[in-house]
């Protein structure tokens, strides 16, 4: 999603809030299980059977005015994302989250990714300098900066502004790659970046290109733009008309978000107007080794996700750039959805079907496809996704065309006043699954059944969801 930036008043140095929020803790025997949609009344809580929520923290403090984006994690921390900064929450106790600290840095979205002592930050709106104290200017004006932010979090009291690296277009995602062999103790972060203008000096067209960033983690303060590979050397997707009269099919400019399987040397790009397969063995030097393209349903490639053997590729389309009401009937179970992609040992890519929840949404509720992980179990392809304020679902994927939903987790409609809201991200880390919510901010909740008994053994002591691990189910 690409949200204005909200005003802010600059301030004079970074500001670090220690809170310890109390959590606010879920209703429960308020819940109206079994019920969803539309039957929902304004914010109530719905939810199936196997789905509890056990918590919620709601905006507060120094980003109480800003909006809940992405999330990484690192031991018993949660690192959350948001249009004016970003928080760190301790999840030890899941029934009973808390905020450590909140830095206010404002730059949309804020896009984050943890590696170690390191945190990097997306800034994807044009802004006055490169401080975690600018404010918002043109785009148009050369002394505009947008870029990857590098903190120190090794104490995560207190993070640490290290390092700034401007890239062209900005960042609105970063994809962490981490160093292999003789490159070990170097991260690399693919930065994807789109909407380029004659008028913007920084983001000029052409724009089919990722940027690369290095990062020596000894010295991160060396970080720089290592290659700016053409990704599109035919210049993409041209567009058109869209799928429906919603949006049109967006013109390939550049990639929305990709995703790297560092293990298997691969990574998927969801591409605006594509969707590529690319070779990252030498991660300096990616290759497009397959490339496919949907005109008929999707209007916009948003993001991509592997299954846990690499034998399969869920790709999302962001219809309506993730503001407007697609989950109902008038659009279809085709827009707005999944595409599930058989992939070949070789790279090639078929397409075997769409899942999009099966609940519609009111007229006044942003719903589309957006960030989800797998859940790690053995034999089965199971996934967790946010929907926007069609909430979270809980789907298996292991028939590639049959998928369907297993669980689901939403909340009615927010009042009309308050406009765009829902969840933004929803990830499985160790035994439970968090959510961030634009507007109603972190929630976790646990998915029960027969199907995920043995992924709560997979313990993990750091996750990017778009540097998918290893799991290895005990």
């Amino acid at each position: 999603m690409r949200r204005p930036t909200l005003a802010v008043v600059a301030a004079t140095a970074l500001v670090v809030s220690g809170l310890g929020t109390a959590t606010a803790t879920a209703k429960g025997p308020d819940d109206r299980v079994g019920v969803s949609g539309t039957d929902l009344r304004t914010d109530e809580i719905g939810r199936s059977k196997n789905v509890r929520h056990l918590a919620n923290l709601a905006p507060s403090g120094v980003l109480a005015e800003g909006l809940g984006t992405d999330l990484a994690f690192q031991d018993d921390k949660a690192f959350v994302g948001n249009y004016d900064g970003f928080s760190v929450i301790d999840v030890r106790n899941p029934r009973k989250p808390r905020t450590i600290v909140q830095v206010s840095c404002p730059g949309s979205q804020n896009d984050v990714s943890v590696s170690g002592d390191l945190l990097y930050l997306s800034t994807d709106s044009s802004r006055s300098d490169d401080s975690c104290a600018s404010s918002s200017q043109s785009a148009t004006q050369k002394d505009s900066w947008e870029g990857i932010k590098i903190f120190d979090i090794s104490d995560v009291q207190n993070p640490k502004y290290l390092k700034s690296v401007e890239t062209a277009c900005g960042s609105h995602t970063n994809t962490l790659i981490p160093g292999k062999g003789a490159r070990a103790g170097t991260d690399y972060l693919y930065v994807s970046s789109y909407s380029p203008r004659e008028e913007y000096p920084d983001c000029q067209t052409p724009h089919d290109l990722v940027s690369i960033v290095k990062i020596d983690k000894e010295t991160p303060t060396a970080s720089k733009v290592i290659a700016t590979p053409n990704l599109f050397p035919d210049g993409g997707n041209p567009g058109g008309e869209g799928p429906t009269p919603i949006a049109s099919r967006s013109a390939t400019t550049g990639c929305h978000d990709i995703t790297a399987l560092p293990h298997k040397n691969l990574a998927a790009g969801a591409c605006m107007g594509d969707g590529i397969i690319m070779d990252i063995e030498d991660p300096e030097q990616p290759r497009v080794i397959e490339r496919v393209q949907d005109n008929e349903n999707y209007a916009f490639w948003h993001s991509a996700t592997f299954n846990a053997d690499a034998s399969k590729v869920v790709f999302t389309d962001e219809l309506g750039g993730g503001g407007a009401a697609t989950c109902n009937a008038e659009i279809g179970p085709e827009r707005g959805a999944n595409a599930i992609y058989d992939l070949s040992k070789r790279g090639r890519l078929t397409h075997r079907s769409y899942y999009k929840i099966p609940r519609h949404q009111t007229s006044t509720e942003n719903c589309v496809a957006h960030n989800g992980s797998i859940i790690p179990v053995a034999g089965r392809d199971l996934m967790v996704q946010s929907w926007y304020q069609g909430g979270v679902s809980v789907w298996d994927f292991t028939d590639s065309e049959n998928p369907r939903e297993l669980g689901y987790f939403e909340r009615g409609p927010l009042p009309e006043s308050e406009g765009i809201g829902g969840t933004w991200s929803t990830y499985y880390y160790n035994g439970h699954l968090y959510s961030s919510d634009i507007a109603r901010g972190f929630d976790v909740l646990q998915f029960k059944d027969k199907a995920t008994k043995k992924a709560d053994r997979v313990i993990m002591d750091e996750l990017n969801v778009q540097s998918q691990p290893r799991y290895r189910v005990r």
